[in-house]
């Protein structure tokens, strides 16, 4: 590549539900797209909506325990940086990694709908998996229209989200949330791998998706 490009991904800090359960950052939706990334030879920032500890989903350890091979990743997620110490101009693409915080701090997150905005307008990559797709439905384009009306895209599915029994939990469901929205949501079975890319935005329906959802993000840099 002529010159490096710069990546930032969102990623959540987690949230307490009602059932004691913390939702957090579900640790392969970040882990195989960063791995993913830097092995393309991209540099990528890691930043939360509050900065500090993206709390990592019990779920999605092994019996609690990070794999080996995620041992300093898991570390780096302990000190993210604020989201509003990043602005646009500085990068080429953002990615949202899922996991059910991001379900109750991205979507309403004001410099995170402004970031969105921007890519989306100066027509830069944007990919997000699972319920990272959380954080376009608050986004308002200047044309005063939804970012997500009218495009193509995936992410958990309501079915997925009852087979979990966490409908209940949620803020909104997402499939629904992005239907209402005006977008063309498309899916396969529960915990198929499945990926749709619409221009420069690439969504990705379920954990199994990560690393397609990453290659295809990279497809839309290159």
């Amino acid at each position: 590549m002529a010159e490096q490009k710069q990546i930032v991904m969102v990623v959540t800090n987690g949230r307490k539900m009602s059932n004691g359960h913390v939702a957090g950052l579900w640790l392969s939706e970040f882990a195989e797209p960063y791995e993913e990334l830097r092995a393309a030879g991209y540099e990528v920032t890691v930043v939360s909506p509050d900065g500090g500890e993206s709390t990592i989903d019990e779920n999605s350890l092994d019996n609690n325990e990070v794999p080996e091979k995620w041992h300093e990743l898991a570390e780096w997620l302990k000190n993210t940086a604020p989201i509003d110490t990043v602005q646009s101009a500085d990068y080429d693409g953002i990615f949202l990694p899922g996991g059910h915080g991001a379900m109750f701090d991205l979507p309403d997150n004001h410099h995170l709908q402004k970031l969105l905005r921007d890519f989306t307008e100066a027509d830069k990559s944007i990919g997000a998996v699972c319920h990272g797709p959380a954080g376009l439905t608050g986004v308002v384009l200047a044309n005063g229209e939804h970012l997500v009306a009218g495009k193509n895209v995936s992410a958990f599915t309501d079915s997925e989200e009852r087979g979990v029994q966490l409908e209940n939990e949620m803020p909104f469901l997402l499939e629904s949330k992005l239907r209402d929205l005006g977008a063309n949501f498309s899916a396969k079975g529960d915990w198929e791998e499945h990926v749709v890319t619409d221009g420069k935005l690439v969504t990705g329906q379920n954990p199994q998706s990560s690393v397609s959802v990453a290659k295809g993000f990279i497809e839309t840099l290159n």
